[in-house]
């Protein structure tokens, strides 16, 4: 099935400029590998882009330029994430690779923290101000109800989830800031797995939950 639910389209002009942070853009690269639709619309906005760079006039340059860009290319900046081609990892599940790549093995390797029927794994991608963590919803479970200090991205990789904007499947893609207060609930028939990108912890809002944010930063 293909994917219902897309990120923004400033988010793919970002990611096709190279202009966006590792883990937004390894989120980007890794949605792209499951959406034919999004994948084809991030090629035409970098051919956009790269003929409007050819269409602009030469402007001069100083004599210490030739140097710098030498500089430039003797160091090895990190590499944005791109999408590729999905392999099978060793326990079965499909990951695409931008995030193998990331998380250096299969799922059954990934050292989980486990609360209840929610299972949490840090990605260690960019600095500490944003954080990639894999989530894993045992099936049928409801997460606390709860908003965000910030802005979250949350693709699924495999199973489900449902929340009062909707049903999210495999290459969807739920972005949520301050403004939702949502309770997503895993499909019943499987546990659902998901790559979430958050600049800022979410604050729980149900009865009982507003006693736990002094407690429970996430």
């Amino acid at each position: 099935m293909m994917p219902q639910h897309h990120p923004a389209e400033e988010l793919l002009i970002d990611y096709a400029a190279g202009s966006m942070g590792e883990p937004m853009a390894l989120l980007l690269a890794t949605h792209l590998t499951l959406c034919p639709q999004c994948r084809g619309e991030a090629a035409r906005l970098d051919a956009l882009g790269g003929a409007l760079l050819e269409s602009l006039e030469p402007e001069p340059v100083s004599d210490t330029a030739l140097q710098a860009l030498l500089d430039q290319l003797d160091s090895e900046p990190e590499s944005p994430p791109i999408a590729k081609p999905e392999p099978k990892s060793e326990d079965g599940a499909l990951l695409p690779r931008p995030l193998m790549d990331y998380i250096g093995g299969p799922l059954s390797a990934v050292r989980w923290q486990r609360f209840g029927g929610l299972s949490i794994a840090e990605l260690e991608v960019g600095g500490r101000e944003v954080h990639t963590r894999l989530m894993r919803i045992a099936s049928g479970m409801a997460m606390p109800r709860h908003t965000h200090e910030g802005n979250e991205l949350t693709l699924v990789l495999s199973g489900g989830f449902s929340d009062s904007r909707g049903h999210y499947l495999r290459g969807d893609v739920a972005t949520t800031d301050s403004s939702v207060d949502h309770q997503p609930v895993a499909d019943a028939d499987g546990d659902c797995l998901c790559l979430a990108v958050t600049d800022a912890p979410l604050r729980l809002t149900g009865r009982f939950g507003r006693m736990l944010n002094p407690f429970f930063r996430f």
